[in-house]
């Protein structure tokens, strides 16, 4: 006996959601916006300027939880705005198969 109702879809496959954002912050706040980025799940900053600007980047396993994560960003005391500049999502599995070298090498 099957789990699901008879005519329900199976179980979407587990995703993977990648995402990254220019942060703006208040150059006098940027180690402690740095800190509270850096505690939130999946995330990683790959450079920041004295400006108060950061690159960063994402991983959720769901929208949901993308979006949760970006609005945490936004709502971090000491940042001024975010803006999304890339945003992909596939399947785990998908995200984890090998490219082929297109050289040939």
């Amino acid at each position: 006996m099957s789990a699901f109702p008879p005519n329900a879809p199976p179980p979407a496959p587990p995703e993977l959601h990648i995402a990254s954002l220019v942060v703006h912050a208040l150059p006098h706040r940027l180690p402690d916006v740095r800190a509270a980025i850096l505690a939130i799940a999946g995330s990683d900053i790959h450079g920041a300027s004295d400006t108060g600007k950061l690159v960063v980047t994402l991983e959720a396993p769901t929208t949901d939880d993308m979006m949760a994560r970006i609005s945490e960003i936004q709502r971090l005391d000491g940042v001024l705005a975010s803006a999304l500049v890339y945003q992909h999502a596939d399947t785990l599995a998908a995200m984890n198969e090998e490219i082929g070298d297109v050289h040939g090498s």
